[in-house]
């Protein structure tokens, strides 16, 4: 009895040795995939570097089936798949690269909901792929991401900024669209719009209808980008624009003409800010 117990011991300690083993030598295989999955990624990254983006792209997707959890890797791929997205270009290859760049970022964020980098680059691309042909719906689904990164990080003046730019793209384009319809028309074609003069009360009323609030909205998120950063030029310079979107809301003769000023005013503060930076640049 005593014999029977001590073989029925000696069995199970060599059972759990054995499991014992087989564990370490799953986990070591686990790190030594991690290992490589990280080695991957630097690769990918030196690759990215040097321009050679076809083989960073390599390196990236070797990294991320090596370690699914390694979630820069997903990032990186997106981003260079991001890097050979061409705005506006329209083939099936180019649409393809914009495309999986937006669902890596994807996969980083249903890890990774706040993850900043992967918020912001989706709301560029999508602000990108809106070009041509033109989207509002992309637009509008760029703004969310920029606004996400407001909701967990407000101090920061880019998103205001490229909330701004994305709405001066919206109210434009209606602008630009509805000059475009009055010039066509036969019976205007002696009193043409020209894109330095403000809208006639008659086409006014139809573009404040559509796009006042996007304008408002606009106006506020480069003022708050400008706040935050008060040579940001580019900023202002949207700023500028926006006000003369604005100008073309308002039936009030005084305000339009305040608006114009202002714009004008803008435009000489970005080149003031320009100059002061270009002389504060160390030669090379």
């Amino acid at each position: 009895m005593n014999g029977l117990s001590t073989d029925m011991r000696r069995n199970k300690i060599r059972s759990l040795v054995t499991v014992s083993l087989l564990t370490v030598a799953v986990l070591g295989l686990g790190g030594c995939d991690k290992l490589k999955a990280r080695d991957q990624l630097n690769r990918g990254i030196q690759s990215f570097k040097a321009g050679q983006t076809d083989a960073a792209i390599e390196n990236f997707k070797q990294a991320k089936e090596l370690d699914p959890n390694l979630l820069m890797a997903k990032l990186y791929l997106g981003t260079a798949y991001q890097s050979s997205y061409i705005p506006g270009a329209t083939s099936d290859e180019n649409q393809r690269m914009g495309t999986q760049a937006l669902a890596e970022y994807q996969d980083v964020l249903k890890v990774d909901p706040n993850n900043l980098d992967a918020i912001d680059r989706i709301g560029a691309l999508l602000n990108s792929m809106a070009s041509v042909p033109f989207s509002a719906d992309k637009l509008n689904e760029s703004k969310t991401y920029w606004q996400k990164h407001i909701a967990l990080k407000a101090d920061d003046a880019d998103p205001y900024y490229w909330i701004g730019v994305i709405d001066w793209k919206l109210a434009y384009n209606t602008n630009m669209t509805m000059r475009a319809t009055y010039n066509h028309v036969p019976a205007n074609y002696k009193k043409q719009i020209h894109d330095d003069q403000t809208l006639p009360a008659e086409l006014r009323d139809k573009f404040a209808a559509q796009q006042a609030a996007t304008v408002d909205e606009g106006l506020a998120a480069l003022k708050k980008a400008t706040e935050l950063r008060q040579d940001y030029d580019d900023a202002i310079a949207y700023l500028s624009l926006m006000d003369r979107q604005k100008a073309d809301l308002t039936s009030d003769a005084t305000l339009k003409d305040a608006l114009l000023k202002e714009a004008d005013s803008l435009m000489d503060q970005v080149k003031q800010i320009k100059q002061k930076k270009a002389a504060a640049t160390p030669s090379s």
